[in-house]
């Protein structure tokens, strides 16, 4: 059963706020639906609960839900009453199944529950004890690894940040999208804790309003500047040069550099593109996938049409209506100034570029 809010409260300030606990038998995250709203942990006790928290993004962000997925897998493994150490790799590869099935486009669910079977075939001469315990551990090693690499990405990051920056900054890519610290808002983060003064545009990030809810609640906990502007705004600032560069995350980068990001992304690409803007891309190495050739080979999730309908649970739209929902678009390597990774920032020729630096 889920849970919701005990024993979890959240600190005032940011650098304190934990969007994913594992406590020992159970999994907390901070419910991003809820969000600004009500600031109230959901917790799961059992693997699909958090394959369900996916689903239905009460997680969300690429590394985030990397994070979720390995910590779900632990879970599941250390609830699990199977009795023999194969029976739990068994089951582990019926766990890997339904976290694949959540959501299709960020690999970094896929990069993270395929290194969690590869763990577990590794540990299958180990007592079934044993078994649960080093998957635990894995798990929590992934964990705790994807907040020192977002570090890594803020600390590189803050070389392409200049003092008195505008920065334009679309979805959330901060400690919400993470296991607890950001990609490209973690940048901004890094950026203004070293004193650089800079100043945010947050798209609001239609349908879902990510960077209306979840961008703005961080930046104003970190009393870092900035505004507001609905997505179709970002042409109007630019030309008026109140916009200085773009920095935004990823979801999935081919081996070419073309790049799968939130919905809207792509238009701010050929926006700052026609006004000879700078556009990065921030993203850990785990983002990065060098099976497939370009960004036509991604597969791009198209979700319920309620949530273009809806908003907040008020209906805008009539009864009855056709709707588009991909939830995501794919921005060509043409479009990209720099890809920032937590081994080092990767300008083109990206083909050749990522390979090694994916390979490092």
């Amino acid at each position: 059963m889920v849970t919701r809010g005990a024993n979890f409260k959240l600190s005032d300030k940011l650098r304190e706020i934990k969007p994913i606990i594992w406590q020992k038998d159970k999994i907390a995250f901070l419910d991003q639906s809820k969000l600004p709203w009500k600031e109230e942990y959901l917790v799961c006790h059992n693997y699909k609960e958090v394959a369900e928290a996916i689903r239905s993004m009460k997680v969300r962000g690429a590394p985030a839900i990397g994070v979720a997925a390995a910590l779900g897998i632990a879970l599941g493994i250390l609830k699990s009453k199977k009795k023999t150490t194969l029976q739990l790799f068994n089951e582990l590869e019926v766990m890997v199944k339904v976290f694949k099935e959540t959501r299709p486009t960020a690999v970094n669910l896929f990069w993270a529950v395929d290194k969690m079977k590869k763990k577990g075939l590794s540990f299958l001469n180990f007592t079934p004890k044993n078994f649960k315990k080093f998957l635990i551990e894995e798990a929590l090693n992934i964990f705790n690894e994807d907040i020192e690499t977002n570090k890594k990405i803020g600390k590189l990051g803050i070389q392409l940040i200049d003092d008195n920056d505008t920065v334009l900054t679309h979805c959330n890519t901060g400690a919400l999208a993470t296991g607890g610290y950001g990609t490209a808002l973690g940048i901004i983060r890094y950026a203004w804790k070293k004193g650089k003064k800079v100043f945010v545009f947050v798209t609001e990030t239609r349908p879902l309003l990510q960077g209306a809810r979840l961008t703005t609640w961080e930046l104003k906990k970190e009393n870092i500047p900035f505004s507001l502007i609905t997505d179709n705004m970002a042409g109007y600032l630019m030309r008026k040069k109140e916009i200085k560069k773009v920095l935004v995350g990823a979801d999935r980068i081919a081996a070419n550099g073309d790049v799968a990001n939130k919905i809207g992304t792509y238009t701010l690409a050929i926006l700052a593109k026609e006004h000879s803007l700078p556009f990065y891309i921030a993203a850990p190495t785990s983002s990065i996938d060098l099976n497939l050739d370009s960004g036509e080979e991604i597969p791009i999730e198209e979700r319920s049409s309620v949530e273009v309908t809806h908003l907040a649970g008020q209906q805008i739209a009539p009864d009855g209506i056709g709707v588009r929902n991909p939830s995501f678009d794919v921005t060509p390597h043409r479009y990209i100034s720099a890809i920032i990774t937590e081994k080092g920032i990767v300008y083109p020729p990206f083909k050749l570029n990522l390979a090694k630096v994916k390979n490092s």
